[in-house]
């Protein structure tokens, strides 16, 4: 069973994303909020599995309340999932930044939705990479790499690997490329969360292009 939690300021958004999820293949809403606030305290009451979590709201933002829930240990098998228009880039890169694991569009097709919601329950990074990587591509495009003392802590193969993550590779494809196994792939992308402190790929791909280890276009 995947427990879900809707948070947006609109009645019927929120409305109309219970409806669609509740009750279908094993999801179950177990409650809904109307600010980051309350989705703060929410997620401490029910512990979901995933917050459907909107951008723009009243009290406290989305972002706000994505970085208090990502940042407290105590939902640490909590995923966050934002909910956003086109018109919101800016918004979501910073909300991949606090934690958030990944995105979708508030026009996505129903099934669209349900299978965000178990991908991310799964600990999958949402949407797929390549489309992180075009997100944030837009984003940093024009802007000057910030340098990162993070970046100093990784191996020149940790570097390679998370190359390749920013330009939307699996691990299959990165084994296939270094002459790896997918299992020593995944390692590598592993240990490079944990120098790094990145909660997901997500994350990883936001590093290699703010720090210009991977460049827009590239």
């Amino acid at each position: 069973m995947t427990t879900v939690l809707v948070v947006d300021d609109q009645s019927l958004i929120r409305q109309a994303v219970t409806d669609l999820l509740h009750g279908r293949d094993g999801v179950r809403v177990v409650g809904e909020a109307t600010n980051g606030a309350a989705a703060v305290e929410a997620v401490r009451a029910l512990r979901p599995d995933v917050v459907l979590m909107d951008i723009r709201m009243p009290v406290l933002d989305g972002i706000a309340a994505t970085t208090a829930i990502c940042s407290d240990p105590a939902n640490v098998d909590t995923r966050v999932l934002i909910l956003t228009t086109f018109e919101e880039d800016d918004y979501v890169v910073s909300a991949l930044r606090a934690g958030a694991s990944g995105f979708i569009g508030k026009g996505s097709e129903p099934e669209d939705i349900l299978r965000a919601v178990r991908a991310v329950h799964a600990g999958d990074a949402l949407l797929s990479p390549a489309a992180t990587r075009s997100l944030i591509s837009r984003v940093v495009r024009g802007r000057s790499p910030e340098p990162s003392p993070e970046i100093e802590l990784l191996t020149e193969r940790e570097r390679e690997v998370l190359e390749f993550v920013a330009r939307g590779r699996s691990n299959q494809d990165i084994a296939a490329q270094l002459f790896i196994s997918p299992h020593t792939a995944k390692t590598h992308v592993n240990r490079i969360m944990a120098k790094v402190g990145a909660h997901d790929r997500a994350q990883l791909v936001i590093l290699a292009y703010e720090s210009g280890l991977v460049s827009p276009g590239a």
